[in-house]
């Protein structure tokens, strides 16, 4: 049974976590005049993921005040030791540079991609990240995957495909967007998904080894990440781009002064972007600590709980139509996660002794910003995004 501070931060976990991607999407689909005083759909997918950059920079700033608070306690000088410098190995904070800057362009590709599909098709083609992490570590970290990893991943492949399906065949979303925006836009998510994947092998290869903090490692991300997109706002001001990529009045990449005078002018629309800000930082918090106080298999698990959630959302308050084959693709995807993280299916068959169970030969792994790479008990590794 969980305790009431588990089932507390499991449920901070779903609700901030489903609020994230709801927000983005709530800020795509509202209108408010722009600099040329026409009213237009808030199409700012690059200032959007700057908001989610300073969600991060807040786990940062409230790592940093849980160690002035124990610093300042008498006795307790040895708990701050690990928590700031890795239990005695230092780190060069440079290290976080080349994860934050594919967390830049990974979140970008996912939010423009978002401004052109279904919020739950977002949620579950970012599923794909465990396909390309999966063949990025055979590729890159010598790890073999057994037969029922490969098997999760064909679940997996079936399930995203069987996804795009679904908004091929649909009558275009509730935002207007058409059949073409919306396979285009579902396409920019799975190619975010390799970027994403790439960001969790190298986090796992060169930056796991410091075993730094979560929260503190999500807020340096988010720090770099804030920095260098911030600064190529400028350059993004004066690059054309036709629609629907440039919907914006001067129809350049980004244009961030219409963007906040958009915002200025639409209080709800500041309340979306407040919403992208505030949940990521809490659904980093609450996924740390869910990894901590549960496991990575229950984080999985409530990932999955986290799609459903955003899914039932957008029919409900009508961005999208009922399609039955999201509901097969969604189903092929939560049997290839648990196949490939050996969660409920396997351990069943294992239990009913149609399954060995597998030697544990792999050392446990990291915690990093959206992903989750762990080797829980008695299973191998887990791959969980976020």
């Amino acid at each position: 049974m969980w305790t009431q501070k588990q089932l507390l931060i499991a449920i901070l976990m779903v609700v901030t976590g489903s609020l994230n991607t709801l927000s983005t999407k709530w800020a795509d689909t509202m209108s408010s005049p722009g600099t040329d005083g026409e009213s237009r759909k808030f199409n700012h997918p690059y200032l959007q993921a700057c908001s989610m950059f300073v969600g991060e920079i807040m786990c940062l700033i409230a790592f940093n005040l849980v160690y002035f608070y124990r610093k300042r306690r008498a006795g307790e000088l040895e708990e701050v030791i690990p928590l700031t410098e890795s239990q005695g190995t230092p780190f060069n904070r440079l290290i976080f540079l080349p994860p934050a800057m594919m967390d830049l362009l990974a979140t970008s590709t996912m939010y423009v991609g978002l401004n052109l599909t279904f919020a739950s098709s977002f949620q579950m083609l970012r599923g794909a990240v465990i396909v390309f992490t999966g063949l990025l570590s055979v590729a890159f970290l010598q790890r073999s995957l057994t037969f029922v990893k490969w098997f999760g991943i064909s679940f997996i492949l079936l399930g995203l495909a069987i996804v795009g399906l679904s908004d091929f065949s649909s009558h275009g979303s509730g935002d207007g967007h058409g059949k073409n925006n919306m396979i285009t836009g579902d396409l920019l998510i799975v190619m975010a998904q390799i970027i994403s994947a790439t960001q969790m092998v190298y986090e796992e290869k060169f930056v796991s080894k410091y075993n730094v903090p979560p929260l503190q490692a999500v807020g340096w991300e988010g720090v770099f990440g804030f920095l260098v997109l911030g600064f190529l706002l400028i350059p993004m001001y004066y690059i054309p781009v036709p629609e629907p990529f440039g919907d914006n009045p001067r129809h350049v990449l980004e244009d961030a002064i219409d963007g906040f005078v958009q915002l200025y002018h639409n209080p709800l629309l500041i309340c979306a972007f407040s919403g992208t800000i505030i949940s990521i930082a809490f659904f980093n918090f609450a996924g740390v600590s869910v990894t901590k106080e549960l496991s990575a298999t229950t984080r999985m698990v409530l990932d999955s709980v986290r799609t459903l959630v955003i899914w039932m959302f957008s029919l409900a308050v009508s961005w999208q139509k009922f399609n039955y084959l999201q509901v097969i693709g969604f189903l092929f995807l939560i049997s290839g996660m648990c196949l490939y993280n050996n969660v409920v299916i396997v351990p069943l068959l294992q239990r009913w002794g149609l399954v060995r169970r597998p030697p544990l030969n792999e050392p446990p792994r990291a915690v990093f910003a959206h992903q989750v790479v762990v080797t829980p008990p008695e299973s191998e590794a887990s791959v969980v995004s976020s």
